[in-house]
């Protein structure tokens, strides 16, 4: 019986293993990013959220902080978008991609605390359980389904 259980845990903890050293090695600049499936292209999205912002300015990352949305250059993937907790002094790092089916990748990234950056707090690494699942609920609430919201009406009209 003990010879049991010590082969049971030693491929319990060689599965673990290979698990975490998966993790480390996993492709890709935003693993960790809370990824949200968003029905609409990628260029009615920014749009959307270019409006958003319109109508919300207080999201707006405030201009002496430096940074824009947008792609960093020519070959980026991801559509950068930022957005500010004016209440927790907070910027939102944020990317959108187009998969080209009418479906777009809405992905929250980090926070930064405060308006100086440098001070990113990764989303499903760097913060607790409890304070990611916060984070995740404060942004789908503020940001993400007022977007969604905001698309509603334009699907509507493209069915009449």
């Amino acid at each position: 019986m003990k010879r049991k259980i010590l082969i049971i845990t030693g491929i319990l903890a060689i599965m673990a293993g290979i698990l975490w050293i998966g993790a480390l090695l996993s492709p890709g600049s935003y693993v960790n990013a809370e990824k949200y499936e968003v029905n609409t292209d990628g260029k009615k999205l920014s749009e959307l959220i270019r409006d958003f912002k319109k109508d919300n300015p207080k999201y707006n990352v405030p201009p002496e902080v430096g940074i824009a949305d947008g792609r960093r250059d020519s070959s980026d993937l991801w559509f950068h978008v930022y957005f500010y907790y004016p209440e927790e002094d907070e910027i939102v790092k944020t990317w959108i991609q187009a998969d080209g089916r009418k479906k777009t990748t809405f992905a929250f990234v980090a926070i930064n605390k405060g308006l100086r950056l440098g001070n990113w707090s990764y989303i499903n690494k760097d913060f607790s359980h409890r304070e990611n699942k916060e984070q995740k609920r404060r942004f789908e609430d503020r940001i993400l389904n007022k977007l969604k919201e905001m698309m509603l009406p334009a699907v509507g009209r493209e069915r009449n």
